[in-house]
């Protein structure tokens, strides 16, 4: 593999960089937007029992509150529903509040997602820079300037710089696009689930005016 990489010559080691920020960010993507981490076990009984609790008894301590909006992304959508209950918003502020607090959840599903999608555009563009750089090592050469057909290691030196960026940078633009497109799905149903849950529970803690 070493003796690859010095073949394909210097333009290999940005295609090498990317290659590895954009495998760090697959794996951290895959291991952050996992179903367990946005809704741990047990966090919608918790959830569902303290909405209860708050229905019945009318109060909520705010201890409970914060402890649930540290379990995951998902729960502080829900701390927020309840802490705007509980401080007697209306639903339209209650609303407005969850909004924001919103954003800051997609913003999370959401982060290094683009940074992906720039590794899957650039990387082509990498390989074709490498193979140009090879192309003018071929023609560029001594022997080729004096008219003179220049030496075979000169010329297959250059061969092997063109074609193995080239393919390096297909090599990492093709699975991470399609890594990108599975991580912008996982991230669009944990976003749905999100709403879903979340719509539940507003919907519980301000029946009226949900109704309306």
């Amino acid at each position: 593999m070493y003796s690859i990489l010095l073949s394909a010559g210097w333009p290999i080691w940005p295609l090498l960089i990317i290659s590895i920020i954009g495998l760090a960010i697959v794996i951290e993507r895959s291991w952050y937007l996992r179903q367990t981490h946005i809704f741990p076990v047990g966090s919608l009984e918790t959830t569902f029992t303290l909405a209860n609790q708050l229905q019945n008894q009318h109060t909520l301590a705010g201890e409970q509150i914060s402890q649930l909006a540290q379990l995951s992304p998902a729960t502080s959508l829900f701390a927020c529903v309840f802490k705007e209950k509980v401080a007697g918003s209306s639903s339209a502020a209650a609303l407005e509040e969850l909004q924001a607090t919103a954003q800051n959840v997609w913003q999370k599903l959401d982060r290094y997602l683009g940074a992906l999608a720039t590794i899957a555009t650039v990387a082509p563009l990498l390989g074709l820079f490498g193979t140009v750089v090879g192309m003018i090592e071929i023609f560029g050469s001594q022997g080729a300037i004096n008219g003179a057909a220049g030496s075979p290691q000169q010329l297959a030196h250059g061969i092997s710089v063109a074609l193995y960026n080239t393919a390096f940078g297909l090599l990492i633009a093709i699975p991470a696009l399609a890594a990108w497109r599975g991580l912008r799905a996982m991230a669009n149903q944990r976003q749905r689930e999100c709403e879903e849950f979340t719509r539940q529970l507003f919907k519980k803690l301000y029946p009226t005016e949900s109704a309306k």
